[in-house]
C-alpha cells in the first residue's frame, strides 16, 4: 500500500486556539542569522558586561556583538568606555584576550599604535614625524556606553534608539514602572556566582523557552515545588506586574524550597515571596526574588550558537559573610540546564521538513507571537538598519488583565 506524504499545516488552516510559529530556516538559515547580526544586535542596547568587572583602571574586556568585537575598559578618571576593537592603522584586532588589565594604555601588537583609556593615540612609531595626523580623529573608534542595573548597555548604532524607551521600557510594559526593578539595587549588590554555558541552539530558541512555562511541568519538578503556579502554564511574563507567588510552606528561592536570605533592602512588601521574570530584547533575562537577583545575557555566536552569561547577585553582607549560597544557585542552574538541554533538543528539528512552516503556539504561549513579529519586522527592508523596530507594537498593547508582551 502507497501513502501519500503529508503537508505541514500552514497557518490559514489552524484552528483558532493555535497560532503558527516562525518557519524553521529562521533558526537555520546562515543569511538571516547574519541580518539578525546587522538589524538586531547591531542597532539595538545590548547588555555587555557587569560594570563592576571592571573594578580598576585599565581593566578591560572583550565582548562580541554582532560581527564586531567591542573593547569596554574603565578610563583613568573612572568611567567606563567602549570602543571598537580595531587598530585604526591597518585593522588589527587591539585587544586578543577575553579579559585583563593594562597599566596606562593598549598598544596594538602589530605595529605599536598606542591609544590612552579614553581612546585617544598618544604613540606610535615615528609619530612625531607625521604632524598632520590628528590623534583625536585617528583614535579609537567610540561605542555608545550606558549604565543601568550594575551593568554596561552598549550600542553600535551610529544614532542609538532611546535607553529609557526600549530598555527601561521594557522593564514598564512588564511591571508596570521602572521603580519596581530598581528597588533591588542590583548596581549594589555582589556577584556570589558565574555560570557560563555554551547552548547549540539557535538564540531565539531561548528567548522563546524563557518566556513560557508550557514546558515547566514537565522539565522543572524543583521549580514548580517553590512556585506552584508554573505548573499550570502560565508563564509570570504571561501578565503584567505579576509575579508568581511561593507555594505554601516555602521558604525560600532554593533547590529544597528551604530559607535564602533576608530580604533585600528597598523591595515592596508587595514583593516579597514573588518571582519576578523580565525579557529586555534581544538578549536579556532578568529574574527578581526577595534574596537575590539572577542576571542572564545572551552572546549569539551563530546561527545554532549561542553563550549565555548567568549571574547570582546578593546582599554584599550575604557574600562578605561567606554563607553558603549553593542552594541558592542550584535552583536556577537546574532550570537553565533543562532549559538549554530542551532548546538543544528542539535545534535539530529547525532543519526538518517537518518543520518547514514552523509549529504551533497553544493559548499559554500566544505572546510568544509577539517577539515573532517584532523580529519580523527588525528584519523587514522597510525597517533597516538603525531602525528600533518598535513600529506596530502599540497594537498588541494589553492592560493588567490580559498577556502581557515582550
Amino acid at each position: 500500500m502507497t501513502t501519500t506524504p503529508s503537508s505541514p499545516t500552514t497557518p490559514a488552516q489552524l484552528p483558532p486556539s493555535l497560532v503558527a510559529t516562525l518557519p524553521g530556516h529562521y533558526y537555520t538559515d546562515r543569511e538571516t542569522f547574519r541580518q539578525e547580526q546587522e538589524r538586531v544586535f547591531e542597532t539595538m542596547w545590548f547588555c555587555a558586561v557587569r560594570s563592576a568587572d571592571l573594578e580598576k583602571p585599565g581593566a578591560f574586556r572583550t565582548v562580541q556583538i554582532g560581527r564586531e568585537s567591542v573593547l569596554i575598559t574603565r578610563s583613568r578618571t573612572g568611567e567606563l568606555r567602549a570602543f571598537l576593537n580595531i587598530c585604526r592603522h591597518r585593522g588589527a584586532r587591539l585587544c586578543t584576550e577575553e579579559s585583563g588589565e593594562v597599566r596606562r594604555n593598549l598598544q596594538c601588537p602589530y605595529h605599536a599604535w598606542t591609544y590612552d583609556l579614553d581612546g585617544k593615540l598618544v604613540a606610535a612609531p615615528n609619530l612625531t614625524r607625521m604632524p598632520d595626523v590628528d590623534r583625536t580623529t585617528y583614535g579609537l573608534v567610540k561605542v555608545a556606553l550606558r549604565e543601568w542595573l550594575g551593568y554596561a548597555w552598549v550600542c553600535l548604532a551610529d544614532e542609538p534608539p532611546s535607553f529609557e524607551e526600549t530598555v527601561m521600557g521594557a522593564t514598564i510594559e512588564r511591571l508596570g514602572d521602572v521603580a519596581s526593578i530598581e528597588r533591588y539595587r542590583t548596581e549594589g549588590l555582589a556577584l556570589g556566582k558565574r555560570i557560563t554555558y555554551d547552548v547549540k541552539a539557535n538564540w531565539k530558541l531561548i528567548v522563546e523557552n524563557f518566556m513560557e512555562c508550557y514546558h515547566c511541568a514537565t522539565i522543572h519538578p524543583e521549580l514548580t515545588d517553590v512556585l506552584p503556579e508554573f505548573a499550570d502554564g502560565y508563564a509570570a511574563q504571561y501578565f503584567v506586574g505579576h509575579g508568581a507567588e511561593f507555594g505554601e510552606g516555602v521558604e525560600g528561592f532554593t533547590v529544597d524550597g528551604t530559607e535564602g536570605f533576608g530580604r533585600l533592602d528597598g523591595i515592596a512588601d508587595d514583593q516579597d515571596r514573588r518571582y519576578y521574570a523580565i525579557t529586555v530584547r534581544p538578549q536579556v533575562f532578568i529574574n527578581l526574588v526577595p534574596d537575590h537577583v539572577i542576571m542572564h545575557r545572551m552572546f549569539p555566536m551563530a546561527e545554532d550558537r549561542t553563550v549565555v552569561e548567568c549571574d547570582w547577585l546578593y546582599a554584599p553582607d550575604v557574600i562578605d559573610s561567606g554563607a553558603d549560597i549553593s542552594k541558592s544557585v542550584e535552583l536556577f542552574h537546574r532550570v537553565n540546564v533543562q532549559d538549554f538541554d530542551a532548546c538543544e533538543r528542539t535545534q535539530p528539528a529547525m532543519s526538518s521538513r517537518a518543520y518547514r512552516s514552523g509549529g504551533v503556539l497553544v493559548p499559554s504561549e500566544h505572546h510568544i507571537s509577539a517577539f515573532h513579529h517584532w523580529l519580523t519586522q527588525k528584519l523587514s527592508p522597510e525597517d533597516g538598519p538603525g531602525s528600533t523596530g518598535n513600529s506596530g507594537n502599540a497594537a498588541h498593547a494589553q492592560n493588567t488583565e490580559a498577556p502581557m508582551l515582550l
